[in-house]
């Protein structure tokens, strides 16, 4: 597929559909994006970009680089690690930090936990709801105003309910009905002492888009967004990967199987799907036949009730 013409054809052979995809529609998203990302600067004094290494906030920091010039994107990358990362994406994430030049800010669970700000009710527990309580810390300690974020409307229902600039109350929270209306990309960026903002500027896109971007833009990825072979098990209609964080169950068999995930978070909670698809051309192609949303295909911890992202966001989840 040439990615640079006005309009390609895609075709889904699994279901026969097939799909217009504009490169003036990837164009237009750049575009709305990077405006954002200069409207955040201009608005506020200490942002940063929330940067895990996903293909999420690689896009967002590839169009910081267009839009400031790499080497002098004005704001750092602030990761928080739950110390249960795949290690592939955190070594992708500080090469690509050093390659642009970005200031890379790196705060742990850990240290969470060894304040006693985070306690767990065992010790095999996922630390990804977890990390709320580590970047509220991070925002009091270093004194974010704005965090920059990769989420986007098509994820999940909780997440379809956000404004570009989400405001977050003097506790980091989140509340649905006491956001400001954003007419015409007129945005309001009032803060009273203690308060931030959220913004996500790919917030427009789809998964879909992401990848059809990626593809366009030749943007490098860590390897587990492409197929390659892992031991998983079946659990609960998914496949998740055996690691020493998540080891087979008795009972369970274990099975290898070619793999790439579609999200990648906390190892226990992140499961890949069954895939061939080795490029970003090829998951475009993928994602064009699939009838279930990333997070849903692949996070445990968004399958415990439909109101469970949204209960974790009005706490100061991501």
């Amino acid at each position: 597929m040439n990615a640079r013409t006005d309009t390609a054809l895609l075709q889904t052979p699994a279901n026969g559909r097939s799909q217009h995809l504009s490169t003036a529609q990837l164009d237009a998203l750049e575009e709305e994006s990077i405006f954002i990302l200069r409207e955040v600067v201009a608005a506020f004094e200490r942002p940063a970009l929330l940067f895990s290494g996903g293909k999420d906030s690689l896009v967002m920091l590839w169009c910081a680089a267009k839009a400031f010039g790499a080497g002098r994107i004005p704001f750092p990358l602030l990761m928080i690690d739950t110390g249960h990362n795949f290690p592939e994406v955190t070594a992708f994430r500080d090469q690509r930090a050093r390659e642009l030049g970005a200031e890379l800010i790196v705060r742990s669970v850990e240290d969470s936990m060894a304040r006693g700000s985070v306690r767990l009710a065992h010790p095999d527990e996922s630390r990804n709801v977890h990390q709320s309580v580590t970047l509220l810390e991070a925002i009091e300690e270093l004194r974010f105003d704005a965090l920059i974020g990769g989420a986007r409307r098509d994820e999940e229902k909780a997440r379809a309910k956000e404004r570009i600039f989400s405001h977050r109350d003097g506790f980091g929270q989140w509340q649905p009905k006491a956001q400001r209306p954003e007419l015409w990309t007129l945005f309001n960026t009032r803060l009273q002492p203690g308060e931030h903002f959220r913004v996500f500027p790919i917030s427009n896109w789809t998964e879909l888009d992401v990848w059809q971007y990626i593809a366009r833009e030749n943007i490098a990825l860590p390897s587990l967004y492409y197929t390659h072979p892992r031991q998983v098990v079946q659990r609960r209609g998914l496949l998740v990967p055996v690691t020493a964080l998540t080891p087979a169950r008795d009972g369970e068999c274990i099975e290898t199987r070619q793999v790439r995930f579609r999200t990648v978070g906390d190892i226990p909670c992140t499961c890949p799907v069954e895939s061939p698809a080795a490029t970003a051309h090829e998951v475009v192609h993928e994602t064009l036949a699939a009838d279930m949303s990333e997070r849903g295909a692949t996070r445990m911890d968004d399958q415990t009730s439909e109101a469970s992202m949204e209960k974790r966001k009005k706490d100061g989840y991501f």
